[in-house]
């Protein structure tokens, strides 16, 4: 569990969740329990996604898989523990940071988001799509689930514990899946262009796979513009927020330039 952990990574969930919760209060250690939790399940989903029966991969973050490591039984193993302790750690956070009406509903959000209806729902699509051609449209659902779904979770659940009103979740939530539907296309460009040693895996994987991605159906300059267009809207959400969010126009541009 701790070798997946501590491999390293963009740390793109729990950044998301901290970064909305500033904006409404001071940052504490329950933030980052709640932080880590999903970042748990994230975690969780890679030592999955690269076992020989899904994506086969080798390395991971410039580091060999947990499978290649560990066995592919230990590593399913570490993921299943990986995701089941994530609701332990969101069920320890004090009742002074998140009621227990408030608790009860962020863990049937993250179960909602991780599970059949959100990132495992969209990660069977994926497998569904390989090696036929899908739809734009059928791209973006799969996307919306596999990757947005959990974003989307980080900024509600960040909204939650940061004490956000009402009005104001109701933007994050689809901010949120603005920016995870931007942030596969980014990481469908970097599948193209991107430098191997940075994003810590092979280059044209999704390719070799069989995946449909953005620049394959769309051509590279067209996935540029759609991630400019959805970091439009993410950004258009901001604005309308009842409070500043430096941070977060900070999150988003640093989605938009990654290089890894």
């Amino acid at each position: 569990m701790l070798y997946s952990l501590n491999t390293g990574g963009k740390r793109i969930r729990p950044l998301l969740l901290i970064a909305v919760a500033a904006s409404y209060k001071p940052v504490n250690g329950e933030m980052y329990k709640l932080g880590a939790a999903i970042e748990m399940v994230h975690t969780y989903s890679l030592i999955h996604d690269d076992l020989p029966s899904m994506d086969n991969d080798d390395m991971r973050r410039g580091k060999p898989t947990n499978h290649k490591v560990y066995g592919e039984a230990l590593a399913i193993l570490a993921g299943d523990a990986l995701l089941t302790e994530s609701f332990s750690l969101l069920g320890n956070i004090t009742e002074q940071e998140l009621s227990p009406r408030d608790a009860l509903y962020l863990t049937r959000r993250l179960s909602e988001a991780s599970g059949a209806t959100g990132m495992v729902g969209g990660q069977i699509a994926d497998l569904e799509a390989e090696n036929r051609g899908v739809t734009l449209a059928e791209l973006e659902w799969i996307h919306r689930h596999k990757t947005a779904a959990i974003l989307s979770f980080a900024a509600e659940a960040g909204g939650v514990i940061g004490g956000a009103p009402p009005e104001d979740i109701s933007l994050l939530k689809p901010f949120a899946e603005e920016v995870g539907i931007a942030f596969q296309i980014k990481d469908d460009i970097l599948d193209v262009e991107g430098n191997e040693s940075a994003i810590g895996k092979p280059v044209g994987s999704d390719e070799n796979n069989g995946k449909s991605t953005y620049p394959s159906l769309l051509t590279l300059s067209e996935a540029k513009r759609k991630l400019r267009s959805h970091m439009e809207k993410a950004e258009h959400m901001l604005r309308s927020l009842s409070v500043p969010a430096p941070d977060l126009f900070s999150v988003l541009s640093y989605i938009e330039e990654r290089d890894r």
